[in-house]
């Protein structure tokens, strides 16, 4: 007959080997549990990629409003070189210097366009004291100067593709020629015209009323350099084809421009197509609306 200790802690073996069993069964259901099933992890997945699709057009957004912000102030500082080549030499820049024709043009025509003008005045002595202005904008001894990409010329949102294979410094803006909107452009009604320079005072419309550079990021041969670099508007705000030299942009909704008097201003594409018209000539007297 066995004989029990009083207040004996011996516990009988089943008992024991039944405490380790469950003990091992919670350890291997909190293993099972800690980690993520397939399902759920595609489910993560799906929610991660729904909020990113989200976010990506806002941040692109808020990406472009600082490239539009950015363009704009790239025209202030043109927009004040002009004013300052106007106060030194009482007149604007002309458009072009010995414009050349485009199709049957005399090769000895220099054809230097209104931003060779202002490199002075934009911090770019350097190059432009590089250039022999005697010579005409496409000579190989203006080559290398030619060749300087300047940054206040580059649109930020520009996509650059037409004059991609260009060894001149590209120009996403360009000068006002006048317009063939509201009436034919003969002669020019702009202020930036070939071999001829215009003052404040030539311009009866109101320096605050008339543009007189724009972007124009398109066009193929869009080189701070080169005479082609002006142009009348004949189109809507981005609704130029390909071939014309129009204002047009990148951005969404528009194109910045600067006027006369220095300031700057979006441009939207639904502007009413006679006040776009109107704030390309310098003096031929149109009233126009808000804009």
């Amino acid at each position: 007959m066995r004989r029990f200790e009083k207040n004996s802690t011996r516990v009988p073996v089943r008992a024991r080997q039944g405490g380790r069993i469950a003990r091992s069964t919670r350890l291997r259901l909190a293993i099972t549990t800690a980690g993520f099933t397939l399902v759920e992890l595609l489910v993560v997945i799906a929610i991660i990629g729904v909020l990113v699709g989200m976010l990506l057009p806002a941040v692109q957004q808020v990406r472009e409003a600082a490239r539009r912000i950015s363009c704009a102030n790239n025209l202030r500082q043109i927009g004040l070189a002009l004013q300052n080549h106007h106060s030194s030499k009482m007149e604007f820049p002309q458009g072009v210097t010995e414009f050349r024709n485009f199709f049957q043009g005399d090769p000895d025509k220099r054809n230097l366009a209104w931003s060779v003008f202002l490199l002075p005045y934009l911090e770019q002595q350097n190059v432009f004291s590089e250039l022999d202005l005697k010579l005409p904008f496409d000579h190989p001894n203006n080559a290398e100067a030619a060749a300087t990409s300047i940054s206040t010329f580059i649109c930020p949102s520009s996509h650059r593709q037409a004059a991609a294979n260009s060894t001149r410094g590209a120009c996403d803006y360009g000068g006002i020629f006048g317009e063939r909107i509201n009436s034919a452009n003969n002669p020019p009604k702009g202020l930036m015209v070939f071999d001829r320079a215009f003052r404040h005072a030539d311009i009866t419309d109101g320096s605050s009323n008339t543009l007189i550079v724009a972007e124009d990021s398109d066009f193929s041969d869009g080189e701070w350099i080169n005479g082609r670099n002006v142009f009348d508007q004949a189109f809507a705000i981005n609704a130029a084809p390909a071939f014309e030299n129009d204002i047009r942009s990148n951005h969404t909704g528009g194109a910045n421009g600067v006027f006369a008097d220095g300031h700057v201003q979006f441009l939207t594409e639904t502007m009413e197509l006679f006040t776009l018209g109107a704030i390309c000539t310098r003096a031929s007297g149109e009233v126009t609306n808000d804009f």
